[in-house]
């Protein structure tokens, strides 16, 4: 609670804001792979980079930390469709193609892709 009042004290003092809407942020790839360079320069705290570079929350930067110390890349932080969206990872090559095949090869190059589409929308099984 004294989080929520000190925030909207913040945004109606300083910023001159009385809306007390929140809106996300978006952050590019380049700051975000600056943030986690500076926390793992080890110079500072999570706390002290989130602060300095206006992140609004703490555990932000240890979501783009821990996905870059997973991929080692700035490609972490390229955005996936999130799970509530109803949008895939994965599109669907075949989807509205035609069932009826000219010939076997045709007939066995679809069910090849249809089997690596399924293996990447389901790698656990």
């Amino acid at each position: 609670m004294l989080k929520k009042l000190q925030y909207a004290v913040d945004n109606i003092i300083l910023k001159g804001d009385f809306s007390m809407s929140r809106k996300n942020n978006t952050y590019s790839n380049e700051l975000k792979l600056e943030v986690v360079q500076a926390y793992l320069g080890g110079e500072e705290s999570m706390q002290k980079i989130a602060e300095r570079y206006e992140i609004r929350n703490v555990s932000q930067v240890k979501v783009w930390v821990r996905k870059f110390k997973e991929v080692e890349s700035i490609d972490a932080f390229n955005r996936l469709p999130s799970a509530g969206s109803g949008a895939k990872g994965v599109k669907n090559p075949l989807k509205g193609k035609r069932i009826h095949f000219k010939d076997i090869e045709e007939e066995r190059d679809y069910y090849k892709a249809q089997v690596e589409y399924l293996k990447k929308q389901y790698p656990n099984l």
